[in-house]
């Protein structure tokens, strides 16, 4: 896959909205703030690919993004208190209308900030998804803002706070390093890309 041609194809607000998949799918789920946009433009050596916004529960739609034969989609981030609850149930409506739709959806990355124990709102998609069967992997982000202790102290801690977290993929994400950067671009080429395209582009 060549990670440098990704590009921003669409953006919708409501459930009826979304058209029909065409291609796999990868998406990105996680509270407001927690660093979906930031990581897109990682993945794609980007700097604003996605719009980063210091401001929690910007992304109010979910974006496309392609690259090669692969659709990656961020979801809007949940979990903003501030948010009107008219708008919290649009959300809700339209990231529920996207996971249960038949598409070819190969993974959901769920970002959780590794400062801090998994929110009530992570843990009950962490639920969703393994009562759905859904693939997922957790990415844990910001992991740069913790010293080496912190770090020790908090991947400890996980196991504790998300039921079987150790049977989980999980990658840490620096944005700051690119730590996490490679092994989540070849996770993502594993569950999308052809066996008959690995061995064209490998001659």
């Amino acid at each position: 896959m060549n990670w440098n041609i990704a590009e921003f194809t669409a953006a919708y607000g409501l459930s009826s909205q979304l058209p029909a998949g065409k291609h796999p799918e990868i998406a990105f789920a996680g509270r407001s703030n927690v660093g979906k946009s930031t990581l897109i433009n990682k993945l794609f050596n980007r700097k604003n690919l996605a719009r980063v916004s210091a401001v929690p529960g910007k992304t109010a739609t979910i974006n496309f993004y392609q690259c090669d034969t692969v659709t990656f989609v961020d979801l809007p981030g949940y979990g903003y208190a501030k948010t009107a609850k008219s708008e919290l149930h649009r959300w809700r409506d339209l990231i529920n209308g996207y996971l249960q739709s038949d598409r070819d959806l190969r993974a959901v990355l769920l970002l959780i900030d590794m400062r801090h124990p998994p929110t009530k709102d992570d843990l009950q998609m962490v639920d969703f998804l393994m009562d759905t069967e859904m693939p997922f992997a957790v990415v844990l982000t910001k992991a740069d803002k913790l010293n080496r202790t912190q770090r020790t102290q908090r991947l400890e801690a996980f196991p504790k706070e998300i039921p079987q977290f150790e049977d989980m993929n999980v990658t840490v994400f620096s944005s700051m390093t690119g730590e996490g950067v490679q092994d989540l671009r070849r996770l993502i080429e594993e569950i999308t890309v052809p066996v008959e395209m690995e061995s064209e582009q490998e001659t």
